[in-house]
C-alpha cells in the first residue's frame, strides 16, 4: 500500500464514518429515551434513497401509502382511546396529525408530478413522506410496550424490522437503485481527487451533528429529552410526556436516517435491505458508546468507517466480518469495567 491508495481508502472510511456517526446518534437518542434498541433504523436508510429513486423514475413510491395507512390506523386507535377516556377535545389534533397530514402530503405527489421537480424538491417531499413513519410506528409497536423490559423492547424491534424489510421488499422491489449526485464538480487536493457528493456528505453530516447540539443544548423540547434520557419517573414528575420524548425521539431517528439514506444514494447502490447492514455498522458504533454517550458514538463510527475501508483493501471478503468483530472486545471491556445493575421493575 503506497501514500496514494491511503488516502484514498482513508477518504473512503471518512466518508461512511460520517453516515454511521449520524445513524449512532440516533440509536443512542432512541434508547436513551425510550430503552429501545432501534433496529429498524436501518430501513429509513433505504426507504429515504428508495423513495428519492422512485421519484426520479417518475413512479409513486409505496412508502406514500404506507403513510396513508399508518396515519389511518393510528387515527382509529387514538380516537377509539379519546372517545373512552371521555377526551373528545384531541380528536381534532389526532384528525389533523394522523390524516390531514398524510393527506396533504399524498395529494402534493399526485399533483406535482415529482419527476419533473428539481432535485432539491423531490428531496423535500421524501423526507416529508419517510419521516412521519418514525412517530407513526412508535405509536403502532412501542408505545402500547412504553414500560416493558428491554429484551421485549428489542424483540419488538425485530419484529419491526422483519416487516419493514418485507415491505420494502413489495414497494421498490429486489433491484437497487442510484440517484442523480448532488453535484458533479471534482477538486484536487494533493494527489487526492475529491467529488462534490463527498463534501455534501460530510458538510451535511457535521451540520447535522451541529444542529443536533444546538437542538439539545438550547431549545425546550430537546432539554427535555435530555431530561427524560437521565431520568424517565423525574422527567414525568415534572410535567414532561414521556409518550411524547419518545414520539420526538422516533422522529430525529427518522430524519436522520432517511436523509442519510438520500446522502448516500448518489455514491452507492440502494437495496431493500441495504439498511440493515449500513444499521448495524452504525449499531456498532453505538455500541462503543456504551449506548450513552454521543461523542464517543461519533468517534466510534469514524473508527468503524476506517477499519471498514482498510479491511476491504486488506482482506475485502472477510471486511464485514471484522467490523462486527470489533464489538467483542468492547463488549468484554465494558463487562470488566462496568458494574451490574439490575433493570427496573
Amino acid at each position: 500500500m503506497d501514500l496514494q491508495i491511503a488516502l484514498l481508502l482513508g477518504q473512503d472510511g471518512i466518508v461512511n464514518g460520517a453516515i454511521y456517526a449520524l445513524l449512532a446518534l440516533a440509536l443512542v437518542l432512541v434508547f436513551a429515551v425510550t430503552r429501545v434498541i432501534f433496529i429498524p433504523q436501518g430501513e429509513f436508510v433505504a426507504y429515504g434513497a428508495l423513495t428519492l429513486a422512485a421519484f426520479e423514475a417518475g413512479k409513486t413510491p409505496g412508502t406514500l401509502w404506507l403513510l396513508l395507512g399508518a396515519g389511518v390506523l393510528v387515527a382509529l386507535i387514538d380516537t377509539v382511546i379519546a372517545v373512552r377516556g371521555g377526551n373528545p377535545g384531541r380528536i381534532k389534533r389526532i384528525v389533523l396529525w394522523d390524516l390531514a397530514l398524510p393527506a396533504a402530503i399524498a395529494g402534493l405527489v399526485l399533483w406535482l408530478e415529482p419527476a419533473t421537480l428539481p432535485l432539491a424538491a423531490k428531496v423535500a417531499l421524501s423526507l416529508a413522506i419517510v419521516v412521519p413513519l418514525g412517530p407513526m410506528i412508535y405509536r403502532l409497536a412501542y408505545q402500547p410496550l412504553a414500560e416493558a423490559s428491554v429484551l421485549v423492547l428489542l424483540i419488538v424491534s425485530v419484529a419491526v424490522h422483519i416487516a419493514l424489510v418485507g415491505l420494502g421488499l413489495l414497494f421498490f422491489g429486489a433491484e437497487g437503485s442510484r440517484t442523480t449526485p448532488f453535484s458533479e464538480a471534482q477538486f484536487n487536493v494533493g494527489t487526492l481527487t475529491v467529488n462534490g457528493q463527498t463534501l455534501w456528505v460530510l458538510g451535511a453530516s457535521c451540520v447535522l451533528i451541529v444542529a443536533l447540539y444546538l437542538f439539545f443544548g438550547r431549545t425546550l423540547y430537546g432539554k427535555a429529552l435530555r431530561a427524560t434520557a437521565i431520568n424517565r419517573v423525574g422527567a414525568r414528575l415534572m410535567g414532561i410526556s414521556t409518550t411524547l420524548a419518545g414520539k420526538l425521539s422516533f422522529t430525529l431517528a427518522a430524519g436522520i436516517g432517511a436523509l442519510s439514506g438520500i446522502l448516500i444514494a448518489p455514491i452507492t447502490t440502494v437495496y431493500y435491505d441495504t439498511g440493515f447492514l449500513i444499521g448495524l455498522k452504525g449499531f456498532v458504533a453505538a455500541i462503543i458508546a456504551g449506548l450513552v454517550s454521543y461523542p464517543l458514538a461519533a468517534a466510534g463510527a469514524i473508527l468503524v468507517g476506517l477499519l471498514e475501508s482498510f479491511s476491504s483493501f486488506w482482506a475485502s471478503a472477510f471486511k464485514e466480518v471484522i467490523v462486527f468483530t470489533l464489538i467483542i472486545p468492547v463488549l468484554v471491556w465494558r463487562s470488566l469495567t462496568s458494574h451490574h445493575v439490575e433493570e427496573e421493575e
